[in-house]
């Protein structure tokens, strides 16, 4: 049995901010405002491996009003994500995302970011696709206001 999850994610950037994507530090003058850390690549990848596993969304797991996850790491979600798939018996096919950003580019930095998913994840590198896209100017992201992320997962029951 398959299963297709699609997730999205959406954060604000502001000044002096670290900016985590991927998984990793990328260098910027501005980062994603959020109750974590604000990867808005892997709350999106998060957001599709639970809709793909019948269970909800990234604020029914991890609650941005619950004080436990002020600030906390997204690969640590990811990897509690990871464990809540795999209890339900389902193992990753593959995961395919973009990011939607006008600035920083981010091509010499998706290698970093597959590496680091996979690893959260405990999967292939080839299992996962990051693409990078701008919106030509267009609206709050073409503004650098913010920042955004699609992120497709295939899922699979796992055969015994």
């Amino acid at each position: 049995m398959y299963r297709i999850g699609f997730g999205f994610d959406t954060h604000c950037l502001d000044d002096n901010r670290d900016f985590w994507l991927g998984g990793i530090l990328v260098p910027h003058t501005k980062g994603s405002v959020g109750h974590s850390d604000a990867d808005v690549l892997i709350h999106a990848i998060i957001d599709a491996l639970l809709g793909a596993s019948g269970l909800r969304d990234i604020g029914t797991q991890f609650p941005d009003i619950d004080p436990e996850y002020k600030g906390i790491d997204s690969k640590v979600l990811l990897s509690k994500t990871i464990q809540l798939v795999r209890e339900n018996l389902f193992e990753i096919g593959n995961i395919d995302s973009t990011v939607v950003l006008q600035n920083p580019k981010i091509g010499e930095f998706i290698p970093g970011m597959v590496q680091a998913l996979a690893s959260a994840l405990q999967v292939s590198e080839n299992q996962i696709s990051i693409k990078a896209k701008t919106s030509e100017k267009l609206g709050f992201i073409g503004r650098e206001e913010g920042v955004s992320a699609y992120a497709v997962a295939l899922l699979q029951k796992f055969k015994y």
